[in-house]
């Protein structure tokens, strides 16, 4: 008998195949990553396509890519079927173009960091981190000048005694 992307999977079989504990698919079911139904006996089953986004799930965390940014591409799949070669390429480019971003942003910090710790002048006047007398203090707090293109991320605020 061939397996079909709508069998049902008990919660056993899903922690047999991917290898992610019940409290993981728990969780993630519970942000709307994976979805699950009930059966007659009130056991917890998945459709067989649930593998492939827990696999996704899997590979985002260890790519460090917030389960959030795996929330937004998966919103674009269906649920209720097995989604499509169409939907898994749709969802394909738009992870790639994120993670292309993600990648030219870590490719600048790395030439500004590269370029300020490897010349090793520390000059006031010269290097594109340093900030005299504060002058971008105004535009807000954190590393102004390495953010240029980024979104301001969760920061601690500043208190009377940060410098």
């Amino acid at each position: 008998m061939r397996a079909s992307p709508d069998d049902q999977l008990t919660i056993g079989e899903v922690i047999r195949r991917t290898g992610v504990p019940a409290s993981a698919l728990h969780f993630y079911e519970s942000k709307g990553l994976i979805f699950s139904e009930r059966s007659s006996g009130n056991q917890r089953i998945f459709s067989r396509h649930m593998l492939r986004r827990i696999s996704l799930i899997i590979v985002a965390k260890r790519l460090h890519i917030p389960l959030s940014d795996v929330a937004e591409v998966f919103a674009g799949l269906p649920t209720d079927r097995a989604p499509t070669h169409k939907d898994w390429q749709r969802v394909s480019r738009r992870w790639k173009r994120q993670l292309e971003e993600r990648r030219r942003v870590i490719e600048g910090l790395e030439h500004e960091l590269t370029g300020c710790i490897g010349c090793g002048c520390l000059s006031m006047k010269a290097c594109l981190l340093l900030n005299p007398d504060d002058a971008l203090g105004g535009r807000g707090p954190g590393p102004v000048r390495l953010q240029q293109n980024q979104a301001p991320m969760h920061r601690r605020p500043r208190g009377p005694s940060a410098s």
